[in-house]
């Protein structure tokens, strides 16, 4: 059969196969509904409102009063650059709202 299968069955190396005894579930992992079901759990609950605690008005601010809608740069260092700007500006604001600048 390595003949049939291969251009050149006595040059190319042995192949790997995997064997699988049993039954393959062929129920279909539905993930919008697990998510849904970790978030309405009580430790998901309190991890959610943790999260718009902390993290989403960063995000909001940056959006809506930076209008950083899309990065103006290309390539992965110039945008990692613009975002670490971005950041320092949002902490910076931070710490001169909170009385910290002189």
């Amino acid at each position: 059969m390595r003949a049939q299968c291969l251009r050149t069955p006595e040059t190319t190396p042995v192949r790997n196969v995997a064997f699988f005894h049993g039954r393959v579930s062929t129920r279909h992992v539905n993930h919008t509904a697990l998510m849904r079901d970790r978030i309405d759990s009580p430790e998901g609950r309190a991890q959610y409102a943790q999260r718009f605690a902390t993290v989403e008005p960063v995000f909001a601010n940056l959006r809506a009063n930076k209008r950083l809608d899309r990065f103006t740069l290309r390539g992965r260092a110039k945008v990692d650059t613009q975002w670490k700007l971005y950041c320092l500006v949002h902490n910076i604001e931070k710490l001169a709202n909170n009385g910290y600048a002189a």
